[in-house]
């Protein structure tokens, strides 16, 4: 797997394409992040790099994590991730990882947590459809049957009801990178990705290409 890099989502705006069609665009502040630590098979028995995003104070870091990110440089970062790769001989301790690393036209997977939208209903969380709204009716937006009585006399684990909805990390998956600018580390990216403006994203190139696919619950 390659390495990617960790950003903040800014949120959402529309780009004009050589035709002049709008097309819904994602605004990513990507990086810069650190490489804080290169895990070999040797020492750890993976090969992998991990990085560090996000300026933090020093008050929100306890002692050890300090003593872990001094290894690699002064300044003290909030976020970590670490991705498997196979050669390592092209990263080094104290690099930093940009959107350079990028190109425009190349398809990634964005990961990150979806809006949590609280205590939800049958309809909201899972598309039921709603009841008869006429006169005397008593199931405007309730669930129907949930199971047989006696036998099993419980509800199944896995069965669609009511209860929290979002909140969970989902990932979006073959979306393009439509513009780069290195100058404000932004990343411009076809479609939605998930969470809300401000949300902890990781990017990284997609394994495979084809249609853009969520996973996980809507963003």
């Amino acid at each position: 797997m390659s390495i990617g890099i960790l950003g903040k989502k800014l949120g959402m705006s529309q780009f004009f394409d050589d035709t002049g069609m709008a097309i819904p665009v994602t605004l990513i502040q990507a990086g810069p992040c650190r490489i804080t630590q290169i895990k070999t098979a040797a020492t750890d028995g993976y090969s992998a790099v991990q990085i560090a995003f996000g300026a933090v104070r020093e008050k929100l870091v306890n002692k050890p994590f300090q003593g872990h990110l001094s290894k690699s440089g002064q300044d003290l970062l909030r976020y970590l991730r670490e991705y498997r790769v196979e050669d390592l001989g092209k990263y080094e301790l104290g690099d930093q990882i940009t959107v350079s690393n990028f190109e425009t036209g190349q398809k990634v997977d964005v990961s990150g947590t979806s809006m949590g939208r609280g205590f939800a209903g049958y309809q909201k969380r899972h598309g039921f459809s709603r009841g008869p709204m006429s006169h005397g009716s008593k199931n405007h937006r309730q669930p129907g049957s949930t199971g047989a009585g006696t036998t099993p006399g419980r509800i199944y684990p896995g069965k669609r009801m009511a209860g929290r909805y979002g909140g969970k990390k989902i990932t979006t998956r073959g979306l393009m990178i439509m513009k780069i600018d290195s100058d404000h580390n932004l990343l411009v990216v076809k479609g939605s990705v998930p969470g809300k403006p401000g949300s902890l994203l990781n990017i990284r190139p997609a394994n495979r290409v084809g249609l853009n696919v969520s996973t996980g619950g809507k963003s």
